[in-house]
């Protein structure tokens, strides 16, 4: 008895240095693996009628094994269908002039919501399927992004294959678990629920230092703007161009 008390003592003092240890570092890191994580993009709006069906898709999303593994997603919502009455309260103009880009990239003449998007493809209808079709596994190098001080954050990507080309950065801070009470528009009398929306978002370049491709982001501090609980996402892409290479994300404390 006496002996398995003190393996069970000695368990606890071990398992509360762990904890002591981690609690003592304020370093926040996402971090992917070689293979090649999706960036899974709703475009989306409180002002759509067609729209909640889709965020409650990615809502579900929230309990996915392959969330922040197999793919990050991002809500972006657009504000083209703010004048129909409503103002989205998330609506953003960087989330409309990015659907735009896309748009231009495929050559489009309209864009639309809900629109999804998986890996800089348009993706129709297959989320109402319940299930993102198979991944590509192919390793295509390691994204990290590091939390410096309370609102900058340093990025790195390690590329499999080299390239003297250089690559861009995009990171989005999410919020999930909020809702607003819709009073006018298309929506009108309904509370609507939202994860991952995108409140805001930076873009920096990496430049080649010590081997690997590094830069710099500055966001704004998360108790600046989360009523719920708050996300990173972030993604490279070669230069002017706006299908992402590699992708990664995590939960913020």
């Amino acid at each position: 008895m006496k002996l398995k008390m003190k393996r069970s003592l000695l368990l606890c003092l071990l398992l509360s240095a762990t904890v002591a240890l981690r609690a003592g570092t304020n370093a926040v890191v996402c971090q992917s693996a070689e293979r090649q994580t999706a960036l899974l993009e709703l475009y989306t709006s409180e002002g759509c009628s067609s729209c909640p069906p889709a965020e409650r898709w990615l809502s579900e999303q929230k309990d996915s094994p392959g969330l922040w593994k197999d793919f990050v997603p991002v809500a972006f919502h657009i504000d083209y269908w703010d004048h129909l009455g409503w103002r989205d309260p998330w609506s953003n103009p960087q989330s409309t002039q990015r659907q735009n880009a896309y748009a231009q990239v495929w050559r489009s003449e309209s864009v639309y919501t809900p629109e999804f998007v998986l890996n800089g493809s348009e993706w129709r209808g297959g989320w109402t399927k319940r299930v993102l079709p198979a991944l590509a596994d192919v390793k295509v190098g390691v994204l990290t992004a590091t939390l410096i001080g309370t609102n900058r954050w340093r990025v790195s990507f390690a590329p499999i294959k080299a390239d003297t080309t250089g690559y861009e950065v995009n990171a989005a801070l999410l919020e999930s678990g909020v809702s607003s009470d819709v009073k006018a528009g298309e929506n009108r009398g309904r509370k609507l629920a939202h994860d991952f929306a995108m409140v805001r978002m930076a873009t920096a370049t990496l430049s080649m230092h010590d081997g690997a491709w590094r830069g710099e982001l500055t966001l704004p501090p998360q108790g600046q703007f989360s009523a719920g609980r708050a996300a990173l996402a972030v993604w490279v892409s070669p230069p002017g161009q706006m299908q992402p290479l590699q992708a990664t994300g995590c939960w913020l404390p």
